[in-house]
C-alpha cells in the first residue's frame, strides 16, 4: 500500500479536481484498489464523484478509539475506486485529535486501510493544522498543485516547510504546475524554469469535471488533460516504486 497527499494552503489551485483525476487513474490505469479519503469539508470530492456522503454518521467518528472507517467508506460508480467521504465536522477535528493526544492517528487508521487498498489518495483540507501534520506522517508522497503565480510560489514554500516539520523520514513532494496556458507569459515563465515538474494544462475538460461530476479520463478520455493526469499518475507510480525499492 501507499499513500498519496494532494495538499495545498491556498485555495482555488485545483486540488480537489486533482486529487479526484488521479484517484481515478489509480483504480482505471493501474488497476489499483483505490481509496480517496477527502478530510475537506467542503466534501468536494463526493460531490465530483458524484457520491452522496450520507449523514448517519459524521466524518470525525472515525478518529475515536473504536473506530470503524470501514462504515464510512462509500462505492463510486468506478470499479475499483471507493470514497471516504467528508463533511463539516471535519472543521472541529483538530481539538478532538489534541484530546485524544494521538500524534499518528491518520497513519494508524492509514495503516489499517491499507490491508483494504492498494492506494489511499488524501484530499487534504488547505490549511496548516494538526490534521495536516498528521496526513504528512502518513502520507509516502506529497502532490502540490502549483498555479503559476507569485502567491502559488509562497504557498508551495509553507507547504515544503509544513513537510520537512513532520519529522525525519518525511515524504518527498511532488510540485505540479496546474491550470498551464503557455500562451500567458507568466506561464510560460514557471514552465521554462521548471521544465521537469509535471503539468496540468487549462483546459476546458477539467473545467468540466464540476458539471459532469465525473473524472476527466471517464468523458474525454483523449483529451489533453486527461493524457495529462495519466502521465502525471505514471510519475507518481514511478516515484512510489523508488521510494520503496
Amino acid at each position: 500500500m501507499a499513500s498519496i497527499a494532494v495538499y495545498s494552503v491556498k485555495g482555488g489551485v485545483g486540488k480537489t479536481t486533482l486529487a479526484v483525476n488521479l484517484a481515478w487513474a489509480a483504480a482505471s490505469i493501474s488497476r489499483r484498489r483505490t481509496l480517496l479519503w477527502d478530510l475537506d469539508a467542503s466534501n468536494g470530492s463526493g460531490f465530483l464523484l458524484g457520491v452522496d456522503a450520507g449523514r448517519k454518521r459524521s466524518a470525525d467518528s472515525m478518529f475515536g478509539e473504536k473506530s470503524d472507517p470501514a462504515k464510512l467508506i462509500r462505492p463510486t460508480a468506478y470499479p475499483g475506486l471507493d470514497l471516504l467521504p467528508a463533511d463539516e465536522s471535519i472543521r472541529d477535528l483538530d481539538r478532538q485529535l489534541d484530546r485524544l493526544g494521538k500524534k499518528k492517528r491518520v497513519a494508524k487508521l492509514t495503516e489499517a486501510l491499507g490491508k483494504t487498498y492498494d492506494r489511499i489518495i488524501f484530499d487534504c483540507p488547505p490549511v496548516l493544522n494538526e490534521l495536516s501534520a498528521q496526513i504528512m506522517r502518513a502520507a509516502d508522497l506529497v502532490i502540490v498543485p502549483l498555479p503559476p503565480s507569485p502567491l502559488s510560489a509562497r504557498a508551495f514554500e509553507a507547504v515544503v516547510e509544513e513537510v520537512r516539520g513532520s519529522g525525519k523520514g518525511h515524504p518527498p513532494i511532488l510540485p505540479v504546475l496546474s491550470m498551464l496556458d503557455l500562451r500567458r507569459s507568466l506561464h510560460k515563465a514557471a514552465r521554462e524554469a521548471n521544465p521537469t515538474w509535471p503539468a496540468i494544462p487549462l483546459a476546458s475538460a477539467v473545467e468540466q469535471c464540476a458539471v459532469e461530476r465525473r473524472p476527466v479520463g471517464a468523458f474525454a478520455p483523449r483529451s489533453p488533460a486527461a493524457r495529462a493526469i495519466a502521465q502525471l499518475w505514471t510519475a507518481i507510480e514511478k516515484k512510489l516504486a523508488g521510494k520503496q525499492g
